[in-house]
C-alpha cells in the first residue's frame, strides 16, 4: 500500500518525506494550499481535525503530527532502509530527547521568524521587530547548547544519523538560506559541519528538489 502525504511543499511534510525516502517506502503526495485555506476544508478536517500539516494515510490507519509519523514508520519498517531510532532503549531514548528539544526549544523561536520574515505579507502579518530580535536570541542559545553538543559527537545522538538530526532538516533549511541569517549556523563549527552533513543527504535533497517551498 503507497503511502498518502499531505502537503509536500510545507517544513512539517518535508520532516515526513524525507523519513519514508530513508526508510525506502513508496509514498504519492496530496497538494494542499495554505494560503487558499484548504486546510480548513471539510474533507481535510475529517483527517486533521487542527487543521494543520502533515496527515499520512496508509491503508486505512490515519495518523497525524510528523514527529509521531516518523517515529512509527522508523519502528515499523526498522529493518529497512536506514536505521533511523537506534538499536538499544538508551539510543531510543536520546533520540527521544533530542526530537523533543528540536519540537520544543529549537523550532518555535525559528518558525517565528519564519512566519515574521517570510510569510508575513502572505499571511497579512506586519513583522515584529522586538519579536524577531527576540527569537533571535533564544535560538543563538539553543543553538549553544548544540555546539556543545556537536563538539563531542558528528551527529545529535553518537555518530549515527538519526530522527534527531532528520527531524531539524526542514526549517534549519529557511535558517542556512532564506533567512539570511546563515550566519547563525556558519559561526558555530559543530553546528555547522552538522549541517553540511545532514543537508547533503540524497533524501533530502531530493526532498528540496521535488517539493519547493511555497516562497
Amino acid at each position: 500500500m503507497v503511502v498518502k502525504v499531505y502537503g509536500p511543499a510545507y517544513g512539517s511534510s518535508k520532516r515526513v518525506i524525507a523519513c519514508l525516502i530513508e526508510k525506502e517506502i513508496e509514498y504519492e503526495v496530496v497538494n494542499i494550499d495554505l494560503f487558499k485555506g484548504e486546510n480548513k476544508t471539510q474533507e481535510y478536517l475529517k483527517l486533521q481535525p487542527f487543521g494543520v500539516l502533515p496527515v499520512i494515510q496508509d491503508g486505512d490507519f490515519t495518523l497525524y503530527e510528523s514527529r509521531a509519523i516518523m517515529r512509527y514508520y522508523a519502528e515499523k519498517y526498522k529493518s529497512q532502509g536506514t536505521d533511523l531510532y537506534g538499536k538499544t532503549m538508551e539510543e531510543k531514548g536520546l533520540i527521544d530527547q533530542w526530537v523533543e528539544v528540536e519540537a520544543h526549544n529549537f523550532q518555535p523561536p525559528l518558525y517565528d521568524l519564519v512566519v515574521q520574515l517570510l510569510f508575513a505579507s502572505k499571511l497579512g502579518v506586519t513583522p515584529d521587530q522586538n519579536r524577531i530580535k527576540e527569537d533571535e536570541e533564544k535560538l543563538a542559545r539553543v543553538l549553544d547548547v548544540y555546539e556543545e553538543r556537536l563538539s563531542k559527537s558528528k551527529y545529535l545522538v553518537g555518530d549515527s544519523f538519526s530522527l534527531a538530526d532528520l527531524s531539524h532538516l526542514p526549517f534549519t533549511q529557511y535558517l542556512a538560506s532564506g533567512l539570511g541569517k546563515e550566519y547563525m549556523i556558519r559561526d558555530r563549527k559543530h553546528v555547522s559541519e552538522w549541517w553540511d552533513a545532514i543537508s547533503n543527504r540524497p533524501s533530502w535533497r531530493k526532498v528540496l528538489q521535488l517539493y519547493p517551498a511555497p516562497v
